[in-house]
């Protein structure tokens, strides 16, 4: 396996000297509708070819609708994505199973029309997110460990939505507890919190199926206000923003050329590698993102 996780985009792992590295995170933020889904499902459908596991979805979208995650694996690469059932219930009876635990998506919350922002909500409905919150990230810490402890080593993280402090972003907030205390903690921390009092009579298990955290590759893809590129590269990065601490920052954004709009990407941090500092142009086809030679 190469020490780099590739996007699945020849061009873009060019770019970027290889690939993206195993263990740290990408953010890939762009505005609206500028392929930012379309390259996380590519990067995901990689792992099949790099680690013999496809990586996996976790939709934090809470307006209702959930990304076209499905749509695009159907599509680009004939992949039909399973769905993990969110119902309260957390399958730790079953995490050793495949058949049951390998699911492709988690789409934690579907309220439609949920604020995305502390500042937004009064007492009562900052009480009722929080403990909503907590419910459902027992069943988040099954969905990510049961898939790494079935090969899984990519997740990518979808559907957060602009904000205009970063901090007061519940998305965020959640974020950055799911990188921080699920898929960069070590297996079996990451066990103990999922067995719990069960954890004893798992721990055989737990040791057979012992995974590198080291290993994994996160890709949060993030929406921007911002719509232009050149708009992008000149953001701010203010305390709390996700940017600051990611190792890879790949912008996707709009860019004049004479009297037509295009698309263009540049890497604009990819620590610990050379990278191809250029503005890159690229289109979106039926096959996916094609970046100009």
């Amino acid at each position: 396996m190469s020490d780099r996780l590739q996007t699945g985009i020849p061009p873009l792992d060019e770019m970027l000297g290889g690939g993206l590295l195993p263990g740290k995170l990408t953010v890939v933020l762009g505005a609206t509708g500028i392929g930012k889904t379309q390259l996380g499902v590519s990067f995901a459908n990689k792992g099949a070819a790099q680690e013999g596991e496809r990586g996996i979805f976790f939709d934090l979208t809470s307006r209702g609708d959930s990304q076209n995650h499905l749509d695009y694996a159907r599509r680009l690469f004939d992949w039909e994505l399973a769905a993990a059932e969110v119902n309260g219930h957390v399958p730790t009876d079953t995490i050793w199973d495949r058949s049951q635990t390998r699911r492709d998506v988690m789409h934690l919350f579907r309220d439609a029309g949920r604020r995305v922002t502390s500042a937004d909500m009064d007492a009562d409905e900052w009480r009722l997110w929080k403990s909503e919150q907590i419910k459902k990230l027992d069943q988040a810490i099954a969905f990510f460990y049961g898939n790494f402890v079935h090969g899984v080593r990519r997740a990518v993280i979808d559907g957060i939505e602009p904000v205009d402090r970063a901090a007061e972003s519940i998305q965020f907030e959640l974020f950055e507890y799911v990188y921080q205390q699920i898929i960069r903690k070590e297996h079996d921390w990451l066990a103990r919190d999922l067995f719990r009092v069960h954890y004893r009579e798992n721990a055989d298990k737990v040791a057979e199926t012992a995974y590198d955290h080291e290993s994994i590759g996160g890709m949060l893809l993030a929406t921007s206000h911002e719509v232009m590129l050149d708009d992008l590269i000149t953001r701010p990065i203010e305390s709390g923003d996700v940017l600051s601490n990611a190792n890879t920052i790949i912008l996707m954004g709009k860019v004049r050329e004479g009297n037509r709009m295009g698309r263009a990407i540049y890497i604009a941090k990819h620590r610990g590698s050379a990278c191809d500092e250029s503005i890159v142009p690229y289109v979106i086809e039926e096959s996916g993102l094609r970046l100009a030679p």
